[in-house]
């Protein structure tokens, strides 16, 4: 099971549900999930589980210490489990990490931020401009969610070549990444270095929490890719957890000219087929060098 597959999961179990309430209410995914939800205090790092009982109903506990935002995505976490059949493995990993959190985990991710932040609404609701701070935030407070969380369903959403990484203790874990990119086969590789020379690096190194937005090369970012251009990126440390995340984005005038194969593999003039494995890039107004 992979993203997309999961993503079409989720909007099929969407489908015919009246969803028009859902920044506010999730109770509509409770009750088609044949579940109900309480709150008790858990231990720290723990944000929710779910238990089945005999007669098929389904129990959510969230955890009534943690924010109403990482309430209402522990709610469609567990949605997910249920709706996907996929068993917890929530281990001692907290759930905002990405380090070694096993596949099941990231997936039920994916189907929440579907059920959070529903395509239609997001689409109709995100400004018509350039990325920013004040555009992320005004998505996450629209969708109650993370800053997070809004940043990279922006960059899934994104119709310019647009990117959203997340690093945990100076490692690439996760990079969510627009159509534009995934076509040309874009890639961050995981479990990479912060790469030297962007911003996330230099918040990282003076170690406190700070956002901060520059320009910088394309090729800081993206593996095996061309020179000459620019993207913007928005960077964002997090100093109490070492977790950094980035939203990269640039226009589609600036992208490299080039040839993947139906796998996903970039086409290299100089040495045949260059294997790609894609993620990451943002921002708007990037010159050539």
């Amino acid at each position: 099971m992979d993203e997309a597959e999961v993503q079409q999961r989720a909007r099929s179990f969407m489908s015919g549900l009246d969803i028009k309430d859902v920044r506010d209410d999730l109770s509509v995914y409770v009750k088609a999930a044949n579940a109900k939800v309480v709150a008790e205090e858990l231990g720290e790092g723990e944000s929710g589980y779910t238990v089945t009982k005999p007669n098929g109903r389904h129990v959510i506990t969230v955890n009534s210490l943690e924010p109403l935002q990482r309430r209402r995505f522990t709610i469609c976490h567990e949605v997910a489990h249920i709706e996907l059949g996929l068993p917890s493995s929530h281990q001692e990993v907290p759930s905002w990490s990405y380090a070694k959190r096993h596949v099941n985990e990231v997936m039920c991710d994916v189907f929440a931020a579907e059920l959070l932040m529903p395509y239609m609404q997001w689409r109709a609701l995100v400004p018509k401009k350039e990325p920013s701070l004040e555009v992320i935030e005004y998505m996450a407070a629209e969708f109650r969610t993370s800053f997070p969380a809004a940043a990279s369903r922006y960059a899934n959403l994104a119709d310019t070549p647009c990117a959203y990484v997340t690093m945990e203790r100076g490692q690439v874990r996760y990079a969510a990444r627009s159509t534009p990119l995934r076509k040309v086969g874009a890639w961050i590789p995981p479990k990479s270095p912060i790469p030297p020379g962007s911003v996330a690096h230099r918040l990282r190194e003076v170690g406190v929490s700070q956002v901060e937005t520059d320009e910088v090369p394309q090729d800081v970012w993206f593996e095996n890719w061309d020179k000459g251009l620019d993207l913007w990126e928005l960077a964002r440390h997090y100093g109490k957890t070492d977790t950094t995340v980035a939203l990269l984005w640039f226009p589609e005038d600036d992208l490299p000219e080039v040839e993947t194969t139906r796998f996903g593999v970039r086409v290299s003039e100089e040495e045949g087929l260059s294997e790609l494995t894609g993620e990451l890039p943002w921002p708007g107004k990037t010159r050539r060098r």
